[in-house]
This record gives structure tokens, sequence and C-alpha cells, in this order.
């Protein structure tokens, strides 16, 4: 008997990230996009984004524990070009998101 399960192709990462994103994650990055887009791109931060995701309903532990900051190949898969930057041991700025077209 053939098996019906396959591997999954790199193309169908995103998609299959995507499916498992609760709605209020790409709400809240689809708003602050939205709010923060001039020439060309949006910088958004992480604090931002995290203090919306639980204004929307979701709890700092879920959102890490099921990784769901990291949405670079779901934007890069829409047609977003995404930066992700965090400080580095000896420094102390905001991690921030940088979406380009």
């Amino acid at each position: 008997m053939a098996n019906k399960v396959r591997p999954i192709k790199p193309s169908e990462v995103a998609k299959g990230k995507k499916a498992v994103f609760p709605d209020e994650v790409l709400e809240a990055f689809n708003e602050l996009i939205t709010k923060n887009f001039w020439g060309g791109s949006a910088t958004i931060k992480q604090e931002d984004v995290v203090r919306l995701m639980v204004k929307k309903g979701l709890t700092p532990k879920a959102i890490d524990e099921n990784h769901w900051l990291d949405v670079e190949e779901v934007y890069e898969d829409a047609g977003w070009d995404v930066e992700y930057d965090k400080p580095g041991y000896n420094e102390s700025y905001a991690a921030t998101f940088k979406f380009s077209r």
C-alpha cells in the first residue's frame, strides 16, 4: 500500500505556517504595517505587535511558546521583504520588523 503522506516542500512551509497562526497574529501585523507604511516600507517594534496581539486576546506566553512572531516566511510568500532586527549582546534598542515592497 502506498503512503498518502509525503514530505512537505519548502515552497509549502509558508502556507502551512499561515494555517497554524491564529487570525489575531496576522491581523496585528497587518494593522501595524498599514499604520506605519511610509516611503515603501513599514517598521514595527516587536513590543508594539505583542501588545496588539495581547489586546486581541492572545497571551505573551502563547505568543512566545508557539513562535507566533516568526512571520517572515508568511509575509515573504505574500510578496514582502522582511527584516527582523534585534539588539546584540552589548546593544540595547527595541527589536523591530521591517516590511518592504
